[in-house]
């Protein structure tokens, strides 16, 4: 990847845009808010880790970066943190729910889960993009433009990838992507979702308690190929900027192939 510090004013895809990134302080959220400014953005980081998005904010400079605390599960701190933008940079362009969560102790067997564990997972993974795509909307609507994102998984087109809390609400995200789609076209808004594979990421690691060695051992269909950060900030890029302007409802998979195929079927291998 070119070094995204050396692109020219005329390479800027996002130029005059404003985001509001949620999960923006670390993992996909930090590089993507990177990306974003380093292609002419302002952008507002929300998360609930403030040490880290203070951090990443004055890394990227306090003329193009602001930091907000929001917990996505909150209504009053996702409409608090849409507002801060609007107030602050008199426009929403772009918003990306990324904020998202594993769980802290996976269960694979259903009758261990707990109902409150469920719901956990639930709320941050699909309550928190369902207030973020709403109050979005409240302000692109008037706008008759914009374009709403949300991370999803792979875990969102297959089964048996992860645990059912975690599978349910990334597959909750293509149908919620898909309604809100069809529903905000007619005010010139899209709304999309981008599906990576496994990525080392803090929270990845630690819900797999593997390193980036092992991580990077996930079977994927490009070989030496295996996903990064970049490769899903460049998906959002996509989603956010012009360049995707006929496209709405659309699940991006960013996975290599590796859920075209069913690997203990496979006539190639």
């Amino acid at each position: 990847m070119a070094s995204i510090s050396a692109l020219t004013a005329a390479a800027r895809r996002l130029e005059g845009k404003v985001a509001l990134i949620t999960g923006g302080a670390s993992g996909i959220g930090e590089y993507t808010a990177e990306l974003f400014t380093k292609h002419g953005a302002k952008v507002m980081i929300a998360d609930i880790q403030d040490d880290l998005g203070q951090s990443v904010c004055k890394n990227l400079g306090p003329s193009v970066a602001s930091y907000i605390h929001c917990d996505v599960t909150n209504e009053a701190h996702v409409q608090n943190a849409v507002d801060s933008t609007v107030a602050k940079y008199e426009k929403l362009d772009i918003m990306f729910n990324n904020a998202g969560i594993a769980g802290s102790y996976p269960k694979l067997n259903i009758l261990d889960i707990t109902q409150s564990e469920f719901e956990e997972i639930i709320k941050v993974n699909l309550i928190g993009p369902f207030l973020g795509t709403k109050h979005a909307a409240r302000v692109m609507i008037p706008a008759k433009q914009g374009s709403i994102i949300t991370t999803a998984s792979t875990c969102s087109v297959i089964g048996g990838g992860a645990p059912h809390a975690y599978t349910s609400s990334k597959h909750g995200i293509v149908g919620l992507t898909r309604n809100t789609a069809v529903e905000l076209g007619k005010y010139g808004i899209r709304v999309n979702c981008v599906s990576p594979h496994v990525i080392s990421t803090p929270l990845v690691k630690n819900f797999l308690k593997l390193d980036d060695e092992g991580v990077s051992k996930f079977y994927s269909n490009l070989k030496g190929a295996s996903c990064k950060v970049e490769d899903v900030a460049n998906a959002a890029l996509f989603l956010a900027s012009d360049d995707s302007k006929f496209i709405s409802g659309h699940n991006l998979v960013v996975d290599g192939g590796f859920t075209i195929m069913n690997p203990g079927f496979c006539m190639f291998e």
